[in-house]
């Protein structure tokens, strides 16, 4: 039998981020209890692109390093006959003879021919997450160039005209992947040093500064803080 249970791995990055239960994973990351559950169990070529992203995000490792500890490969009856399991390692059975030269050279092609399976589905995964942001990013970078050209060869076009092509595609980016700000720019609020950064100056928690520059949150986790400076 084939070990496919991955709970030992993903526990093992949980805790490396003090997340301490596969619930408070799922409410992390925004996705519901039954991916987790297919994560556990080796079913990661199931799961969609998004929901493989926004773990990734929670966990703070590369959508590469998520594939490679979690996709399980097929191996071949033939393959395994020789192999029992113990825990997570596999140990030739003592009531069966020692694998032949054949057979070694059976489970060498069958491991090669895995690594290839997983290098392959590493690239399709790859080119789904590029294919997915070019489609939300589609009408900036087709109108993108025309327009910086038009402001180069008329300096008094107004920016303002120019500013959607850049702004919605950055929103629907963002609200793809999960992102909010944490205030617009411009904004006065209670200082808050859990959220806001000081450009400069001193401010005391509950005291009004002003966003300079936004931060960002994706669900409860901080991303970056926003740059603030205080009101005199």
């Amino acid at each position: 039998m084939f070990n496919c249970d991955r709970t030992p791995q993903l526990q093992n990055l949980m805790q490396q981020v003090g997340i301490s239960s596969f619930k408070a994973l799922s409410r992390a990351a925004g996705v519901s209890e039954r991916q987790i559950l297919r994560l556990r169990q080796g079913k990661l070529e199931q799961m969609r692109l998004d929901v493989l992203l926004k773990l990734c995000q929670v966990l703070k490792i590369p959508l590469s390093e998520l594939v490679a500890s979690f996709l399980v490969p097929s191996p071949s009856p033939q393959s395994l006959s020789p192999l029992i399991p113990r825990g997570d390692t596999e140990f030739p059975s003592p009531q069966s003879p020692l694998p032949t030269p054949q057979e070694i050279a059976n489970l060498k092609k069958e491991y090669e021919r895995s690594q290839l399976q997983l290098e392959q589905q590493r690239e399709i995964l790859l080119q789904e997450f590029q294919q997915s942001s070019l489609q939300l990013l589609e009408s900036l970078l087709l109108q993108w160039p025309t327009a910086a050209q038009k402001a180069q060869e008329n300096p008094q076009l107004a920016a303002v005209k120019i500013l959607p092509l850049v702004q919605k595609p950055l929103e629907k980016l963002l609200q793809a992947w999960g992102l909010e700000a944490i205030a617009p720019v411009g904004a006065e609020l209670p200082y808050n040093p859990q959220l806001h950064q000081l450009l400069a100056g001193t401010a005391q928690p509950g005291e009004i500064v002003k966003i300079r520059y936004t931060g960002y949150l994706q669900g409860d986790k901080l991303l970056y803080r926003a740059k603030v400076s205080p009101i005199e």
